[in-house]
């Protein structure tokens, strides 16, 4: 069994197809089935069902999933370390963002850090809070930029606050109420909404402000990323919630200040179990990150 063949079990699992497994690992697919093909032969089992439609694992593969990922990792770690200990920084760097992180210019730490540790391969994930909270915890990530309500705070991670924020509703330039200096929330309850999904972070800080008001309101549009919720306000399709320290990055529509609007906290966010050497020094380069607390139960 090779680390290798692990690595093109872990592609095929992530992007559920042998030939985007391929261009994911650069190598021609007919090498990548053959590599698998050898290590369920060596395993004595099947570790994927393929079909002309789909690509899925079967039980024996869903059991030897978390132990490659592990046994990838332990690999990575160990080289990691070594190059550390002779003061080199190598591995990978994995970050999540949320859309809308203000506090910190991401790209930004990215190009600093890869000036300073050239020899770390770096991946960036868009995603919700929770759900880069929950990669976080799996080390499926090493770094993560989240927003969250100030009712609720990161969980089973290592964390540190790193900025304080009130939203703002952004409108279309001829919407009724763009010449408004402040507005209150009970102006906006006639209002269509565009807003992220159900139940994730960004949403959650929105819904508890109106249910606390005692209003409802209609969200008609449901994105994921504000590459979307930008186009259908200004097409005053509606009008969307926004931190006020990210709407200035907007084009196209009016931010207007909210006089009741709910808070929202930054937080950068890592693993609580020895984070990797390429971790502690992406982190040393954010602002205001002096050490590393420990992460709540």
């Amino acid at each position: 069994m090779e680390l290798q063949q692990m690595r093109y079990v872990i592609a095929v699992a992530e992007t559920s197809s042998f030939t985007r497994a391929a261009e994911r690992c650069l190598v021609v697919q007919s090498a990548l089935s053959h590599q698998i093909a050898r290590l369920e032969r060596e395993l004595g089992a099947r570790l994927f069902d393929r079909t002309s439609r789909r690509v899925r694992l079967t039980p024996a593969g869903e059991a030897f999933l978390p132990a490659a990922r592990a046994s990838l990792e332990a690999a990575e770690r160990a080289s990691a370390d070594v190059a550390a200990s002779v003061g080199e920084v190598r591995g990978r760097l994995a970050v999540g963002v949320i859309p809308t992180v203000a506090a910190v210019d991401v790209p930004a730490a990215l190009g600093d850090f890869r000036r300073r540790h050239p020899q770390v391969r770096i991946s960036l994930r868009v995603g919700a809070s929770g759900d880069l909270a929950d990669q976080v915890r799996e080390r499926a990530l090493d770094v993560a930029f989240l927003g969250l309500p100030t009712t609720a705070e990161p969980r089973g991670v290592a964390a540190r606050e790193l900025a304080r924020d009130r939203l703002v509703v952004v409108v279309a330039p001829d919407h009724r109420l763009a010449g408004e200096p402040v507005v209150t929330l009970k102006s906006l309850a006639s209002e269509i909404f565009v807003d992220f999904p159900a139940g994730t972070a960004g949403r959650v800080q929105t819904d508890q402000a109106f249910a606390a008001a005692g209003i409802e309101r209609d969200v008609a549009f449901e994105v994921s990323t504000t590459d979307f919720t930008v186009p259908l306000v200004a097409s005053g399709l509606g009008v969307a919630m926004m931190p006020s320290a990210y709407a200035p990055q907007l084009a196209g529509v009016v931010a207007i200040e909210i006089s009741d609007a709910p808070g929202r906290v930054e937080y950068v966010v890592w693993s609580a179990s020895s984070p990797t050497p390429a971790a502690t020094a992406f982190l040393s380069g954010v602002p205001g990150f002096p050490s590393v607390p420990r992460a709540k139960p």
